[in-house]
């Protein structure tokens, strides 16, 4: 009979999400199911839907995280849960809604995906980029991202005004057109002299951006992410091999060659230090890797 009940409760609240919130049937089934699996579990604990409290919803949280349930499942069945009491506090079949203070498990934000030194060196060292415009410019836009740890954005929209050679800095605007410099090498430094040599007598038409075309046209960004995927690609097997990773290459060097994570974020154009301390996560499993695979007792 209690069960009846609590069937004809999620019912009558699955046709009001059709007939008057009308979503979609999927999202109507997805409830349908994470509902009654909740009315399975309150069963289990002598509990009618009425009676859950928050502790019976904590409890069933550690219940789906002991079973390997994904967080993006939790979270939506915690989604179907709080519309549900939500529509029955409105009904009136419940005084409290036990939803209110439950917040559902964060997800775990993959560490950043980076390319190895030695593949960087053996990429910016031993493959030949060719020394037509195209070979020079190529293998300037690696280094770029490698040697400043600059974004896609910040990159195509650098000019000729914006690297001075005297002072061996670099203006680049990042994101809310946040202004930063970014020192940098002698070996950078040839490696854009280099390119403006071979830029002046291959292109007729300067437009005043740094990182052109043959047309002299300032650089799209897909064709950025095209240069940078196909050349990490004669060196790594790493899945994702984009503008980004060599940000996050950037960041994990500078961090293995002992600089400060405070000099690392300033470099990066980070608001908070707590964005760059994620570096600190990757060269530690690194560190782990390494231990394991070398120690004898790991």
């Amino acid at each position: 009979m209690k069960r009846d009940v609590a069937m004809k409760e999620i019912e009558t609240f699955l046709e009001y999400l059709n007939f008057e919130r009308n979503y979609s049937e999927e999202t109507i089934k997805s409830y349908s199911t994470d509902l009654l699996q909740f009315e399975e579990f309150a069963r289990g604990c002598e509990l009618q839907l009425k009676e859950v409290n928050p502790n019976t919803v904590r409890e069933w949280i550690v219940q789906l995280m002991d079973n390997g349930t994904s967080v993006s499942s939790i979270n939506r069945k915690l989604s179907a849960l709080r519309s549900f009491y939500k529509f029955l506090l409105k009904q009136g079949e419940v005084m409290a809604n036990p939803m209110i203070k439950i917040n559902g498990p964060k997800k775990k934000k993959p560490l950043p995906v980076f390319v190895k030194e030695r593949e960087m060196d053996l990429l910016l060292d031993d493959i030949d980029f060719g020394d037509d415009f195209k070979g020079h410019r190529d293998k300037l836009i690696i280094q770029l991202f490698y040697e400043t740890g600059m974004r896609l954005a910040e990159l195509v929209g650098l000019n000729d005004a914006d690297v001075d050679f005297g002072a061996k800095v670099i203006k680049v605007t990042g994101k809310r057109n946040k202004q930063r410099l970014i020192p940098f090498g002698e070996e950078l430094a040839k490696a854009m002299q280099d390119y403006l040599a071979e830029r002046g007598r291959t292109v007729q038409t300067p437009s005043g951006a740094f990182i052109t075309k043959e047309n002299g046209e300032r650089v799209t960004r897909s064709s950025v992410q095209y240069i940078v995927r196909q050349n990490l690609s004669k060196v790594t097997t790493v899945k994702k091999r984009s503008p980004h990773v060599l940000r996050h290459t950037f960041a994990t060097t500078m961090l293995n060659h002992q600089a400060e994570l405070g000099a690392i974020k300033e470099l990066l154009g980070h608001e908070s230090l707590a964005t760059t301390e994620v570096y600190t996560h990757t060269t530690f499993e690194e560190l782990k890797k390494a231990y394991n695979q070398a120690h004898p007792r790991a």
